[in-house]
């Protein structure tokens, strides 16, 4: 009730409503951008881009769902769509472990998010991108697979079916780095 509040509050022209919409949701946006790209500030990018792309269409703007998960699923097209450019002109990736990143002003909490981020991360960009993009969107997106899947254009056997082996993949190698 309150998103759609704040979107039409946000089509009368109000900035506070907007900055709370930002304020609400820019984590979740970022989060699934890093993982996803595996870069932060690319990732800082993509979640400017759904923002101000937001802005610029918010007075056609209609609020049938969760407007999370719309702008969830607007950053995980915006991410694919980098990517698919990135791969297009054969730029290399970042290293996962340099540039997935915790900020905090308490430096205890800052170390100990950033290994943990670094190992999650690290091992996030082992798997491949389809099954990357699946586990995020259903585990830290809560959608569900016919959602990814009709964003994804695939059947929902092969959504599962991603998700699935991801999580297998990555609990073999994150169990592999634990017996180092």
């Amino acid at each position: 009730m309150e998103d759609k509040l704040l979107v039409l509050r946000c089509k009368r022209g109000s900035k506070e409503a907007l900055t709370r919409i930002y304020q609400k949701y820019k984590r979740d946006l970022l989060l699934l951008a890093v993982a996803l790209l595996k870069d932060v500030s690319i990732a800082e990018d993509v979640v400017h881009d759904v923002f101000v792309r937001f802005v610029e269409d918010v007075h056609n703007f209609r609020l049938t769902g969760s407007l999370k998960g719309y702008l969830l699923t607007c950053t995980a097209n915006c991410a694919r769509n980098r990517n698919r450019a990135a791969f297009i002109a054969g730029s290399v990736e970042a290293d996962p472990e340099e540039s997935a990143c915790f900020r905090s002003d308490e430096p205890a909490e800052v170390v100990i998010c950033n290994e943990q981020l670094q190992r999650l991360s690290a091992a996030m960009a082992q798997l491949p991108y389809e099954q990357r993009e699946v586990i995020m969107l259903h585990l830290h997106a809560a959608m569900t697979f016919d959602t990814i899947a009709e964003l994804q254009e695939i059947s929902v056997n092969t959504a599962k079916s991603r998700y699935r082996y991801g999580l297998d993949k990555l609990r073999l190698i994150l169990n592999h780095e634990a017996e180092k």
